[in-house]
């Protein structure tokens, strides 16, 4: 399984990016995908979530109410709508798929840089 993250860029604060991440490879069993960024300097950070059957979402709190988390399980696609931008959200951002088997996050994205200037 491979999982394809894309939708990164460069954009001044306020703006507004869309980050995907398609699975593909054998047959994909998962719960949950979740998105995770790490910061210039920092450890890595856990940003949002999304149950693939029900669709509940999570968000950390320094996000919510910005960032918006949403799948199509006909696709095996995740999304990660990202608004009003601020220049501590610049990361790399990286996509990954709790395994329904081991419940683990054994399937990762292979990141996507976001820069948000001031």
């Amino acid at each position: 399984v491979q999982l394809q993250a894309s939708g990164g860029g460069s954009v001044q604060a306020g703006g507004s990016l869309k980050l995907s991440c398609a699975a593909s490879g054998r047959t994909f069993s998962s719960t949950s995908m979740s998105w995770f960024r790490r910061a210039p300097g920092k450890e890595r950070e856990f940003v949002a979530d999304i149950a693939w059957n029900n669709g509940n979402v999570y968000h950390i709190a320094s996000v919510s109410g910005r960032f918006t988390v949403s799948r199509d399980s006909a696709k095996n696609t995740g999304y990660l709508q990202m608004n009003s931008l601020k220049p501590e959200d610049t990361a790399i951002y990286y996509c990954a798929a709790r395994d329904a088997a081991t419940n683990r996050f054994d399937y990762w994205g292979q990141g996507t840089q976001v820069t948000v200037s001031s």
